[in-house]
């Protein structure tokens, strides 16, 4: 995964002018999530709105230079759409995108290599997006940042896939709630996937103060400069048979039970996996989840 800037807050929706204000709403979303399909835009943007509606402002877009795309090979005639050098330009001063360092995909060469991982992690916002609406929680295109990246020590990061900021609403309370998202296609070994933990628990664990530096303005572990409590982390797989799927939901939860430093991260923080097409099928907000610490499948939003 590439590298971003630390920037864990929500982005608000980028301002339009009346001319044009889903030219710049498509725009703003292909700069946060790097790819997406005509069907994915449409269901970020405009749910209630036509494909053909998308497809008229991206040909448009093609037409001025600031969007390009490349075909799904297996997909028929399906477009996976990015942006241009130029329309990464245009967008690099949205408020959307205020605070981070722009990592387009600006040519087809990376739009190819990018596209299956990139897509799946569309997918896997589109699941939460759409039962957030349902369920009347919040969580919309601009609340999910792909590639969010933090220093654990000795000159290493980790970069979470995304990082999810969510509301849930109901009974007159509101919880804010925040999960680094890891979405696996079963393209890397049980083993490495399960090590992810590790660098997650190094972030939990990593003190604000290097040696030898003046005192941070916060005392503490370094992720309290970005978020009140420590997100949750989950795991989103895809791409193997069930069986399979299963036996890496395992090797997550024997790297939780048995490394010292991501037990001591499970007892204060929620660990959860889940099957990309359940949360399609189900919502996120069913019991999907397979607690990494063991015990029966459970919604994401439980403590």
């Amino acid at each position: 995964m590439t590298s971003a800037t630390e920037s864990p807050r929500p982005a608000r929706a980028p301002t339009a002018g009346p001319a044009r204000p889903l030219a710049a709403l498509v725009l703003a979303a292909l700069a946060q999530h790097r790819l997406a399909t005509t069907g994915q835009l449409r269901r970020m943007l405009r749910p209630d709105g036509s494909r053909q509606l998308i497809s008229r402002v991206l040909t448009r877009l093609r037409a001025d230079g600031l969007a390009e795309a490349t075909a799904l090979h297996r997909a028929g005639r399906t477009r996976v759409w990015y942006l241009t050098a130029d329309g990464a330009r245009l967008t690099r001063h949205l408020p959307v995108l205020r605070g981070r360092p722009p990592y387009p995909v600006t040519s087809h060469t990376a739009a190819s290599l990018k596209t299956p991982h990139a897509l799946a992690v569309v997918r896997a916002h589109l699941a939460f997006a759409e039962d957030a609406r349902r369920l009347g929680h919040e969580h919309g295109t601009w609340d999910w940042t792909p590639e969010v990246s933090h220093a654990i020590g000795d000159g290493e990061r980790v970069t979470a896939d995304a990082l999810m900021h969510y509301t849930a609403t109901g009974g007159g309370q509101r919880r804010k709630l925040r999960a680094f998202v890891e979405v696996d296609r079963t393209t890397m070994s049980g083993e490495r996937l399960a090590a992810k933990l590790i660098d997650y628990a190094r972030l939990f664990h990593h003190d604000a103060q290097p040696p030898g530096r003046r005192r941070p303005p916060i005392e503490g572990p370094a992720w309290l400069r970005w978020y009140p409590v420590f997100p949750r982390v989950l795991f989103v797989l895809t791409g193997a048979s069930r069986p399979r799927l299963e036996q890496r939901i395992g090797d997550l939860q024997a790297m939780t039970a048995h490394h010292p430093l991501v037990a001591g991260l499970a007892r204060d923080v929620p660990l959860a996996a889940a099957v990309l097409e359940d949360l399609e099928h189900h919502g996120p907000t069913q019991p999907v989840w397979t607690p990494l610490t063991g015990g029966p499948p459970r919604p994401w939003t439980d403590p």
